[in-house]
């Protein structure tokens, strides 16, 4: 389990940070910070710039998380996406105490809201993105667009066929696939996987976006990695548990599966 913990980054909600920092010292953690919109509003900068201190002291790794409730990159309403590019921008704010290595985001598409709208939808989302390349390029970091909603991998290939950038991967969530998605795992890897440079692990048995620990429910992980080796991909990856004994579980899941990339690291 230790073996797997130093080659992942472990979920973590800013507003949590404080109270578990002692435990991600000493078991020295590389975490995935998320930062909500509610810790943005509040946030003590001071604060949070002593505490990235700390974990880059303990030589510890982050990715960030930037906040999704309500943004809608590419929203057919200018005003909604200036909103939602101004929320975001919050996180690049604070990259340089950080220095993540990766920035995870929502590009939100989804066909029961964007109904008979796709073109417009990627005309805007691509526009939002392409204010964003020149911050992560300046921090040294990558954007990271998530699967959520998306019924089919095809909307995402559009998107990124046409960023084509470097400082743009694909974060690939095994949950979100396993509860939303219509396609099948195959459709998603040859569109999508060439494009994949960042992981969110987790389990569900296809209903709700429930959180298991990796290989307690439903997700195909064997088939999974093995594509991923096959494309030589080599991700930074997330543990993406909402409670510690899951995080703990996925660890040890898997080291059993033992389907891990020899010699990987968080970085």
């Amino acid at each position: 389990m230790i073996d797997v913990l130093k080659r992942v980054h472990a979920h973590m909600p800013y507003h949590l940070l404080t109270q578990y920092l002692p435990m991600i010292l000493e078991k020295k953690l590389n975490l995935e910070i998320y930062f909500s919109h509610y810790a943005l509003q509040s946030l003590d900068k001071k604060k949070c710039v002593e505490t990235a201190h700390r974990l880059k002291d303990a030589g510890l790794k982050v990715t960030f998380h930037a906040p999704f409730v309500d943004l809608r990159p590419g929203a057919l309403d200018d005003q909604i996406r200036k909103s939602s590019l101004d929320r975001i921008r919050q996180v690049f704010d604070l990259t340089p105490h950080f220095q993540p290595l990766k920035i995870v985001c929502h590009p939100s598409f989804d066909d029961r809201y964007y109904v008979d709208c796709d073109d417009l939808w990627l005309e805007n989302s691509v526009n939002f993105w392409r204010q964003l390349i020149p911050l992560a390029k300046d921090a040294a970091t990558i954007i990271a667009l998530e699967n959520v909603y998306e019924k089919e991998p095809h909307i995402l290939s559009r998107l990124f066929e046409m960023l084509a950038s470097d400082q743009i991967c694909f974060c690939f969530d095994t949950g979100h696939f396993n509860v939303f998605s219509y396609a099948p795992l195959k459709a998603w890897m040859e569109q999508m996987g060439r494009y994949i440079g960042h992981l969110h692990l987790h389990d569900n048995f296809g209903k709700f976006d429930e959180h298991l620990p990796v290989g307690a429910a439903t997700f195909p992980f064997e088939r999974f990695f093995m594509a991923l080796k096959d494309m030589k991909a080599r991700p930074t990856i997330t543990l993406e548990a909402h409670a510690q004994e899951h995080l703990w579980q996925s660890a040890v899941n898997l080291q059993k599966m033992s389907l891990w990339y020899d010699g990987d690291k968080a970085d």
